[in-house]
């Protein structure tokens, strides 16, 4: 968890624009043939953009000349604040997190025509009153309380090939018939078969479900089944809960390189069971060989679940406990 200085201000016009390289360019081939994405591909420079768009933007997908201008602006500022602070030997919270340049687009998802995730169902609805977590309740009884995410298993997906607040590194690795999706932020990686094998059978499934890839020309298509339910399908939070996954989602992501150095990320992701309606997510990617991916220690995870329970406990056990008006939602 730390600030990375070092390339935030880095072709910062070019991405936000979602501008394409202006120079000629051939695509590069592995040795057996296949288009070649390996490498690091850190997203921290994406995290000033919000994931669902802000609702006074409505259906506009991109920011005026005047609003990206103050947004540059501001992120220009808050680095340098950054940077005062650190020669001073200063470091608020801020020093935690990954903050990046703003792109131009007003949200990482772009479909719906607003730029949110969908409205959940009624069932929806009521799996989501059953989610708890260290971010939205006071009081806990046992380690399934909490999600994957407070146990340091998995943020899930979408969520794990997005920004986070820090460690929001991705790695690519191919070789004949595979390509290895590496994950900083909670130490996974995905393993995609190339070779046209079926999936499993639905019974069997995973936190970040089973993935199987295909080319079509120069982009990666990769689609997912078989997700583990109950994961947040959107970030952890209190307002309004997170919405989980069912065992119905299917996700379907296009890497698709559009210059030496970048590649346009498409995500789809349906789950009729949670969600009124599909959505889509779209954002650059840059390439970036100098981005250090370091462990990620999640000791949150390892540690201080038992602080959570034991203290609670010993609050009830000592009738100074004073449950909020919504406690105890969704307790099994």
């Amino acid at each position: 968890m730390r600030m990375r200085m070092c390339g935030l201000l880095v072709a910062a016009a070019l991405l936000a624009t979602g501008a394409r390289a202006a120079r000629p360019w051939t695509v590069l081939h592995t040795a057996w043939g296949d288009p070649d994405l390996r490498g690091r591909w850190p997203l921290d420079y994406l995290a000033q953009t919000p994931r669902n768009r802000p609702a006074q933007y409505g259906t506009r997908a991109e920011l005026t000349d005047a609003e990206y201008a103050a947004a540059l602006k501001a992120a220009g500022a808050q680095a340098e604040l950054y940077a005062k602070e650190v020669k001073i030997g200063k470091m608020g919270m801020g020093h935690w997190t990954e903050r990046g340049q703003p792109l131009r687009q007003t949200s990482l998802t772009t479909e719906p025509a607003d730029g949110r995730m969908p409205a959940m169902t009624a069932e929806g609805t009521r799996r989501a009153a059953g989610m708890r977590s260290s971010w939205s309740e006071q009081s806990w009884d046992w380690v399934d309380d909490f999600n994957s995410f407070d146990r340091c298993i998995t943020r899930g997906m979408p969520s794990s090939m997005l920004p986070g607040v820090y460690n929001s590194g991705i790695e690519v690795f191919q070789s004949p018939g595979f390509v290895a999706i590496r994950l900083e932020m909670i130490h996974e990686t995905r393993l995609i078969p190339l070779d046209g094998r079926r999936g499993p059978a639905a019974p069997v499934k995973g936190w970040l479900g089973y993935s199987r890839g295909y080319w079509e020309g120069n982009a990666l298509v990769i689609e997912t089944r078989n997700f583990l339910p109950g994961v947040p399908i959107g970030n952890v939070g209190t307002n309004p809960r997170p919405v989980p996954s069912s065992e119905a989602m299917v996700m379907k992501e296009r890497l698709t390189p559009t210059g030496p150095d970048t590649i346009r990320y498409e995500a789809w992701i349906e789950d009729p069971v949670v969600l009124t309606a599909p959505f889509k997510l779209d954002f650059p990617w840059r390439r970036n060989s100098d981005y250090m991916i370091y462990e990620y220690a999640c000791h949150e995870g390892n540690v201080q679940l038992r602080g959570f329970i034991t203290s609670s406990r010993a609050q009830r056990a000592s009738g100074k406990y004073s449950p909020p008006p919504d406690a105890g939602v969704g307790r099994r």
